[in-house]
C-alpha cells in the first residue's frame, strides 16, 4: 500500500460513500487504472492489509456520517427510550429505530444470499461497468416516478432494505438504490437521503467492518505501511463528511437524473477502457 493509492482510494471512498454512484465501482476502477498508469501491483483483495486499508476508510465514512447526524441520533434514541419507557409504540423516534434495526437485519440477509454471486464479479471490472450502468437507469427512472408525498412504514423499509442488501453487487450503489427505491415509493428526497445515511451507520459497523476481520491476518500487522493507512483513513472521513453535508443541502435542488448521466459517461468509458484496451 503506498500512500499516494491510499489517498487516492481513501477520498474516492469518502466521495463516493454517499453519492449515488458507486463507491466499490470506483475503488475498482481508480485502483485498476492506478496499476495501468504507474505499472505497479496493487495490493490483492485477500492481503490483509489491504483488508485493514478497507475496515479503516469505511471506519472513516462511519464516524462522517455519525457526526453529520449526531443530533438527529441523540434525539432519535432519546425518543426511542422515552417511548418504550411510557409503551408509546406510535412515537415516530421509536418506529425509525425499529425500521433501521429491521433494515439491517433483512440487508445482511439478502447480501448473505447472494454473496457467492458477489465475489465471482469482483474481479471483472467489465461486468462492474454493466451494474453502474443499470445504477444510472435506477436513479434515471426513479426521478420519473418521483412525487415526493409518503413517509416511511414498515412496507417501505422492507424494499428500502432489500435494495440496500443488493446494493453488496459492485457497481450497484448503496445510496444511490435506497434513495431511488424510496422515490419509487414516493417519498421525498430529503427524507429519502436522510434515512439512507441513517440506516447506513449499522450496515457500515457490521458488513464493512467486523465481517471483513475474519480474514484478518493479526501476524501480518508489523508489515503494514501506516502511514499510508492513516492518509488514507483522514481523506476518506474529510471527504465522506464535506460530501454529505453539501450532497443533504443541494439534493432539494436538483434531480438523481443528474448523478444517473454521470453513471453513464463513466460506466460507458471504462468498459470500453477495460473491454477494448486493457485486457485485465
Amino acid at each position: 500500500m503506498q500512500t499516494l493509492q491510499a489517498i487516492i482510494t481513501g477520498s474516492i471512498q469518502g466521495l463516493s460513500e454517499f453519492l449515488p454512484v458507486s463507491s466499490s465501482a470506483h475503488i475498482v476502477f481508480s485502483n485498476e487504472l492506478y496499476r495501468i498508469i504507474t505499472n505497479t501491483q496493487i495490493a490483492q483483495a485477500a492481503d490483509s492489509e489491504e483488508i485493514f486499508f478497507d475496515i479503516m476508510v469505511h471506519l472513516a465514512t462511519l464516524f462522517a456520517v455519525i457526526i453529520y447526524f449526531f443530533k438527529d441520533l441523540k434525539n432519535i434514541f432519546k425518543g426511542f427510550f422515552v417511548s418504550l419507557s411510557n409503551k408509546n409504540y406510535k412515537d415516530e423516534n421509536f418506529k425509525l429505530v425499529i425500521y433501521i434495526a429491521l433494515s439491517t437485519v433483512i440487508t445482511g440477509a439478502v447480501g448473505f444470499l447472494i454473496k457467492e454471486r458477489v465475489e465471482k464479479i469482483i474481479n471483472h471490472p467489465e461486468y462492474i461497468c454493466i451494474l453502474l450502468f443499470i445504477t444510472g437507469l435506477i436513479l434515471f427512472f426513479s426521478e420519473v416516478k418521483y412525487k415526493g408525498n409518503k413517509k416511511i412504514n414498515l412496507k417501505n423499509t422492507i424494499i428500502i432494505a432489500i435494495a440496500q442488501g443488493l446494493a453488496v453487487f459492485p457497481g450497484f450503489s448503496r445510496s444511490g438504490l435506497t434513495i431511488s427505491a424510496a422515490l419509487f415509493r414516493g417519498i421525498d428526497r430529503i427524507t429519502a437521503a436522510r434515512f439512507s445515511f441513517l440506516m447506513s451507520i449499522p450496515v457500515i459497523l457490521f458488513a464493512s467492518m467486523l465481517y471483513p476481520m475474519i480474514e484478518f491476518d493479526f501476524n501480518q500487522i508489523s508489515t503494514f505501511n501506516f502511514k499510508a493507512i492513516f492518509c488514507g483513513f483522514i481523506a476518506s472521513f474529510v471527504v465522506g463528511y464535506l460530501c454529505i453535508k453539501y450532497f443533504m443541502k443541494i439534493l432539494s435542488k436538483i434531480s438523481l437524473k443528474c448523478f444517473s448521466y454521470y453513471c453513464f459517461i463513466v460506466s460507458i468509458l471504462m468498459f470500453i477502457l477495460f473491454r477494448f484496451y486493457c485486457h485485465i
